[in-house]
């Protein structure tokens, strides 16, 4: 059992939250129960979750994306009212960390996403959310790979090298990324989604462009976080997987 706001100072220091700049705020974003027991993570902070938290009577719940983005109204309404009331009606905390989740470099999106997919030699690409690191196979194979690991087929697109010696990635909807990715002169680029531009260029730049889903890419750092958090505080912990195609 944790203390909210011991915890929230942790997760905050933890992960640097303060050191990026973001699409929206990170860390406690609803207030619960003072004292924790039991946390439950997700990818996103939608209603379908919510429900299954109240089911497993979570007092807290982390996730990636939470509910309050600095592009969306501000207005407590319509599903946002409807989930923020279930939060209170139910004591449940709310935390949420996206970049400062991304970037970790122990249980970061990213860096469990390369474990997941044997990358050797992972390293975070200075001054970027890129990750890179070496492969040694040939794409039919890390294709499987993908598929086997995250529960979905990926799309490939641009180049159709055979062999696959190095790889540049950053999970969730990153694809713009592609041109960061060119300049690290890898084989591969892999992230979640994929824009109608990303086709063009990974194939006028001999480059793999793989989208593996941004929900599916993104599974992995809250699981990882909440499994530190459950070890050092001595919580209990259950991930709660609610479907996304996307």
């Amino acid at each position: 059992m944790v203390d909210r706001e011991d915890l929230n100072k942790y997760c905050n220091h933890f992960l640097s939250a303060s050191k990026f700049k973001d699409y929206g705020p990170n860390g406690l974003q609803l207030e619960g129960n003072s004292t924790i027991n039991k946390i439950v993570s997700g990818v996103s902070a939608n209603l379908d979750l919510i429900e299954l938290a109240v089911a497993e009577k979570a007092d807290a719940i982390f996730v990636h994306h939470g509910i309050f983005w600095d592009n969306e109204s501000n207005l407590i309404v319509g599903a946002k009212r409807k989930k923020i009331d279930l939060l209170i009606k139910n004591n449940i905390n709310l935390f949420a960390y996206h970049l400062p989740l991304d970037d970790h470099l122990e249980v970061g999106n990213n860096v469990e996403l390369g474990r997941i997919l044997g990358v050797r030699n992972m390293k975070s690409v200075d001054d970027s959310l890129l990750w890179q690191g070496e492969l040694n196979t040939d794409l039919e194979s890390f294709s499987i790979l993908i598929e086997n690991k995250l529960g979905r087929a990926p799309q490939v697109f641009g180049s159709r090298k055979k062999s696959i010696r190095s790889i540049a990635w950053c999970t969730g909807g990153a694809q713009t990324f592609i041109d960061e990715a060119i300049e690290l002169n890898v084989d591969v680029y892999l992230s979640g989604e994929v824009s109608e531009r990303t086709p063009a260029v990974a194939k006028e730049n001999d480059i793999i462009y793989i989208s593996a889903g941004h929900h599916a890419t993104e599974r992995y750092g809250i699981q990882s976080l909440c499994r530190h958090l459950s070890s050092k505080f001595n919580l209990k912990h259950q991930f709660l997987e609610v479907e996304n195609s996307v």
